[in-house]
């Protein structure tokens, strides 16, 4: 499957009981992290569970084309020998980004403060994607970038020759804007700050303290309070990659709303600022156990146990929303085969994804016979219970690998078959989808 070839229909028929244990890849954003503070460290770090997907894999080529050394020693097996933070040199040709917002959002801000220039590209989903939320913070820092009309990719990013320390708060929850602030801190002087109003998951600030920098996070008035001390000698670690809850999500969801399911997703990640889709499916009244809770590099992970179970309609408090930011289209699915009506306030973010998150499910479960409310900031999902959803649409994923998966889960469930009319761009973030869920008893076949 490639995210960049022709387009692969795929359609989805209603499934039997799901049964057995689901090893989702490994976590999409630790992966992107581990290979670029691989390479901001001089030494060797070693990776184990890398996710393997297209995103990912455009990173470690990025990391290549800034002078760091990345091999691949088997699956999930990867070494970084690093150049070191303000170590990055000028790459020779365009880095493509293929899918990847948050690759190309933090690597444009590890190189924000080298005095290198350097021309970002992705595919045409990731070239609708607005980059001022990125180029705008580092600016602050003496960076210069040349895009398209509206911030847009392609565009050259020419590094700060003298970075200045800089106190930022975002104008909107978003992980990706922070990380790209802290990582072109590394390589300024003095305190680097990021003042977050609403805290978005927090991947970089745990990784940078294992890679050896001082970072502190404060509570106060004005919000969640990060503070960086520049110019750090990071250190090269051994990383595990726990399997991401985002991809985990999709076998969940689908044993949910298949009537009989039973099934084991090992080893998920439980960070709290990830988890929000497994507290709300709960709250739905989802039977999901979570078994051997521990800790692996760094990350709390459990193993969940999930059945078939008949769920409601709540409201999802708005608060949630940057916990489960990427876990809404599948939310939406499982609204749709719950009793009684599901809101999602807080999700304004989903308007500048890889698509109109928003209005790509709302259109597609309308086309399957859901009704739908939605405005700017809210996605109202009318469920038609168990069994209820009619299905047998052909939704469009808008190149979007998230809603390709979550209509798939869908035609688990519904009483006629859904199809995409584009899976390929599943391979950014999930390559082995089909096998996972096939090996657990659900029918999804691709029409060349």
């Amino acid at each position: 499957m490639t995210g960049h070839g022709d387009p692969i229909k795929m359609t989805a028929h209603k499934s039997g009981p799901l049964r057995g244990t689901a090893e989702v890849p490994g976590d999409k954003s630790i992966s992107h992290r581990a290979l670029i503070f691989g390479a901001l460290c001089v030494g060797e770090t070693k990776i184990t569970g890398l996710l393997e997907g297209e995103d990912v894999l455009d990173t470690a080529k990025a990391m290549r084309a800034f002078g760091a050394e990345v091999t691949r020693h088997g699956p999930g097996a990867w070494s970084v020998h690093g150049v070191g933070v303000g170590g990055f040199a000028e790459p020779e040709q365009v880095i493509d980004c293929g899918n990847s917002g948050t690759g190309v959002r933090l690597i444009m801000g590890c190189m924000a403060t080298s005095p290198i220039t350097a021309t970002f590209t992705g595919d045409a989903s990731l070239r609708k994607r607005p980059m001022g939320r990125i180029t705008d913070p580092i600016a602050l820092f003496g960076a210069q970038s040349y895009g398209r009309a509206g911030g847009r990719l392609p565009m050259t990013v020419v590094g700060a020759h003298d970075p200045v320390p800089v106190r930022y708060t975002p104008p909107m929850a978003s992980a990706q804007v922070k990380s790209a602030v802290l990582l072109a801190g590394l390589n300024a002087p003095g305190q680097t700050v990021v003042i977050e109003k609403i805290p978005t998951r927090d991947h970089t600030e745990r990784m940078l303290r294992g890679f050896g920098a001082d970072v502190s996070v404060e509570q106060t008035d004005e919000g969640q309070v990060i503070t960086l001390q520049g110019q750090p000698e990071l250190v090269a670690q051994e990383v595990a990659v726990p399997r991401d809850p985002s991809s985990a999500a999709f076998p969940v969801c689908a044993a949910l709303i298949v009537p009989g399911s039973d099934i084991l997703v090992p080893g998920v990640s439980q960070n709290p600022t990830r988890n929000g889709l497994f507290t709300t499916l709960r709250d739905m009244g989802a039977d999901i156990e979570f078994l051997n809770e521990r800790e692996e590099g760094g990350e709390p992970v459990a193993d969940l146990r999930v059945r078939y179970s008949e769920l409601h309609g709540i409201d999802v408090p708005a608060s949630r929303a940057s916990a489960q930011i990427d876990e809404y289209p599948v939310l939406s699915v499982v609204a749709a085969c719950a009793t009684g009506v599901t809101r999602m306030p807080g999700v304004h973010e989903l308007r500048v994804k890889e698509s109109d998150r928003i209005d790509a499910m709302a259109r597609g479960l309308e086309a399957c016979g859901v009704r739908i409310e939605e405005d700017e900031d809210t996605l109202i999902v009318h469920g038609m219970g168990p069994g209820g959803v009619p299905g047998g649409a052909i939704c469009a994923s808008h190149l979007d690998h998230r809603i390709a998966m979550s209509f798939l889960v869908l035609g688990m469930a519904a009483q006629n078959p859904v199809s995409v009319d584009d899976g390929s761009p599943i391979a950014t973030s999930f390559p082995i989808f089909e096998d996972l869920l096939a090996r657990l008893g659900a029918t999804i076949r691709r029409e060349i």
